[in-house]
């Protein structure tokens, strides 16, 4: 049985992060190759996504979009004809406005146009951003707009609405048919700009759900500061690996499209081991893709809301529990089963199983309390026992 577009959320990599203008087709076609043969694929990423700068800066004589021939002289048909031979999926990148955020033609009042355009060309995903949407019409209509083209393009298009959280984008995005939807401004390569994005998403966890995922933006999981663009990079050259792990888990417990953003064909071991990490995949690709709750620690020992528990209903019965501590400073952590609706009365234990050693830690009652390194986390697959 065919796989329902989007009924998880999409996995995939993405060339803005590293690259953002920089692309040609022999990049491309590269990461594709990677993606087979370190494995990504079987891990279950699958869109290849071209960000912006890739068209010419006017479109044809006959209002169509027209791919760089510097960068793609091959076009886009045969390119997607290549990543689809690596059984991948294609995807580019538009706009809801006049041009896009670097100054290309956007696919404001073009939109069927565009759409057909994507589907001759074979694209599987549309990433469509918010930039020069003229003032005074509504985003809420143009990306409702652009659905209804993708929809009736003749071909299945994932569309990934990317308006950065704006409008009260989570009260109305699933209904317009998008599949995916930044709720944040862009993410940076800083340790201060992924807690700042987490933080801000605890209160939209049910917003997310099959089919319509809350999207915190690409990953810069192994980036290290190796951006070509000022605003995106960190002077201190990223963030350490830690720091990239604590950034993978959150994203994976919260539901997050997964779409990587470093240059894969230059990852180290590290990044691999993070980006591959099947147990964080199999929370995130849960097929319920259910939300995750928040819980606190006791207040009288922590008065910051930047020491929390993410807990995640799985499908079997299991409950994965993320241990997030983004402060300077080491923490025990304390979770009281109580606060999952497991009574110390009722018998019920937890098997515990460590996502990040790979191991199973035991069986514990009423609670359990890891010791949670600086801006370091926890994540367990809990299974019920009695």
């Amino acid at each position: 049985m065919k796989k329902p577009l989007a009924m998880t959320p999409p996995m995939g990599w993405n060339s803005w992060n590293t690259f953002t203008w920089d692309i040609n087709e022999n990049l491309i076609r590269e990461v594709a190759d990677v993606f087979v043969k370190e494995g990504y694929k079987d891990a279950g990423y699958e869109y290849i996504v071209i960000d912006d700068c890739w068209s010419l800066r006017e479109r044809d004589e006959n209002g169509n979009l027209v791919p760089d021939p510097e960068k793609f002289p091959s076009g886009m048909k045969a390119l997607a004809d290549y990543i689809h031979s690596k059984g991948l999926k294609f995807g580019i990148y538009s706009c809801a406005g006049t041009h896009t955020c670097a100054g290309y033609p956007g696919s404001f009042e073009h939109e069927f146009k565009d759409a057909a355009l994507f589907a001759e060309w074979g694209v599987d995903y549309l990433k469509y951003d918010y930039c020069f949407k003229p003032r005074n019409i509504s985003g809420e209509l143009l990306y409702k707009r652009m659905s209804l083209a993708l929809r009736n393009s003749g071909r299945d298009i994932l569309f990934s609405a990317c308006n950065w959280g704006a409008d009260n984008v989570h009260h109305w995005i699933r209904e317009s048919g998008a599949h995916m939807y930044r709720s944040t401004g862009d993410i940076q390569d800083s340790w201060e700009s992924i807690k700042n994005i987490a933080i801000s998403q605890l209160d939209k966890t049910p917003y997310t759900g099959p089919y319509c995922h809350n999207d915190m933006d690409m990953l810069v999981v192994g980036m290290y500061g190796g951006s070509n663009n000022a605003f995106i990079r960190s002077e201190g050259g990223g963030c350490s690996d830690n720091e990239y792990k604590t950034h993978f888990s959150l994203w994976c417990m919260m539901g997050s499209p997964l779409m990587i953003g470093c240059d894969i064909r230059k990852a180290n071991q590290t990044t691999k081991d993070i980006l591959l990490n099947r147990d964080l995949i199999a929370i995130n690709q849960d097929p319920e893709s259910r939300g995750a709750y928040r819980i606190k620690p006791e207040p009288q020992w922590f008065h910051t809301n930047e020491t929390f528990m993410l807990a995640k209903v799985l499908s079997n019965g299991d409950i994965a529990i993320g241990f997030f501590n983004l402060t300077d400073h080491d923490r025990e952590m304390s979770l009281l089963f109580w606060d999952l609706g497991i009574p110390y009365a009722s018998g019920v234990a937890l098997s515990l199983y460590d996502c990040w050693e790979h191991k199973e830690l035991g069986v514990f009652k009423e609670r359990f309390s890891p010791v949670v390194p600086a801006r370091d986390c926890v994540v367990v697959r809990a299974k019920l026992v009695k």
